[in-house]
């Protein structure tokens, strides 16, 4: 009995130890879990703390360089806005300054163009006159003149007086075959106006048309009559009309007149045609000088060939002189030759002599 309370405490003792040594290792763990808790605690705060301090540096650079590239971007749009505002600044203040000048330009037009109205009405009151009307045909005649052929006298003169006692407002000496040409300005204009007037009645125009006619017609027989001369002039002459619009009204609408200028060999003309005949006159003028220095070219030619011929016939007897001569010269170069040599051996052989007879002594 004894021995079995004796095991059974000894038993309990054990478990007892082994409750204890449970609890003790138990404690340990706990108190190393509790360590590696706190020591994990501590790392993560401290990894926590660094990365927060990493993000914090990382954010602000990150932040930094993004502010930086945002300013170097906002600089560059700023440069390009001015840039752009400066080139739009300038295209504006040249299109300003082009509007004032095209405005400066048109105030000068207009102004030019008052002034043209002015010399317009003015120009009509003087046209108004016959004698003032006849002056302004001759001036524009001479004007025409003097820029086809210059102020060459010897090809044309103004006011020139015939041998009939007429004076004429130009005279063209042309070569031939067409002459020396008379040029008489006529400037029929007041029926001409009254003509083309549409605010005059039907009756009132066609009289004018009659009188114009009329007018054209008396003018191309005071041309016939009095300035184609047999033996002095062209059997033909010029009637100049001042003025384009009668020139194409004669053309347009009054063939018969120009049938009847032809008939007696006055050739009408404008400003334009007058222009372009006088620089046809002109090229056949030029074209004949250059007939004339060719012929004249021509006769030196000729002249110089028959020079260089008698120069050929020279140059042969000079040279067949200098071949004589060479000959001769030769020849007595040949006799030179031979006597010299003659005189050589001849020499050589009164030294060899000499020579001998003293050796003999």
């Amino acid at each position: 009995m004894e021995n079995i309370i004796i095991g059974l405490s000894i038993a309990n003792l054990v478990a007892l130890v082994i409750v204890l040594f449970v609890l003790i290792l138990k404690k340990k763990e706990e108190s190393t879990v509790s360590d590696k808790l706190s020591k994990l605690e501590v790392g993560i705060v401290k990894e926590i703390g660094n990365f927060k301090s990493d993000f914090s540096s990382k954010v602000n650079e990150d932040f930094s360089a993004m502010n930086d590239r945002i300013d170097k971007r906002l600089r560059l749009i700023s440069d390009k806005v001015n840039e752009r505002l400066e080139e739009n600044f300038e295209k504006t203040n040249k299109t300003f300054a082009s509007v004032l000048e095209r405005l400066s330009k048109i105030d000068e037009a207009q102004k030019k163009i008052d002034s043209l109205s002015n010399d317009i009405v003015s120009l009509q009151g003087i046209l108004t006159d016959k004698k003032t009307r006849g002056i302004f045909g001759e001036v524009n005649l001479e004007h025409i003149l003097t820029n086809v052929f210059g102020s060459n006298k010897n090809i044309y003169q103004m006011q020139y007086t015939l041998g009939n006692g007429t004076m004429v407002d130009c005279i063209l000496f042309a070569p031939e075959p067409l002459g020396t040409i008379a040029i008489d300005s006529k400037f029929p204009l007041e029926n001409y106006q009254a003509m083309v007037n549409k605010s005059n009645s039907r009756e009132a125009r066609d009289n004018a048309e009659k009188l114009f006619k009329s007018d054209i017609k008396k003018h191309i027989d005071d041309i016939c009559s009095k300035y184609i001369i047999i033996g002095e002039t062209a059997d033909q002459a010029i009637m100049f009309l001042p003025a384009e619009a009668i020139f194409a009204e004669v053309n347009a609408y009054h063939s018969e007149l120009l049938e009847y200028a032809y008939k007696k060999r006055v050739w009408l003309t404008s400003p334009t045609t007058l222009m372009s005949t006088l620089t046809t006159i002109q090229v056949i003028i030029k074209n004949m000088e250059r007939d004339k220095y060719a012929k004249i070219i021509h006769q030196e030619l000729e002249l110089l060939g028959s020079e260089f011929d008698r120069y050929k016939d020279r140059w042969d007897k000079l040279y067949r002189s200098i071949e004589t001569v060479s000959k001769d010269v030769k020849d007595i170069h040949t006799t030179t030759d031979k006597i010299t040599k003659r005189f050589n051996s001849i020499n050589q052989v009164e030294i060899k002599a000499i020579e001998q007879n003293e050796d003999n002594e």
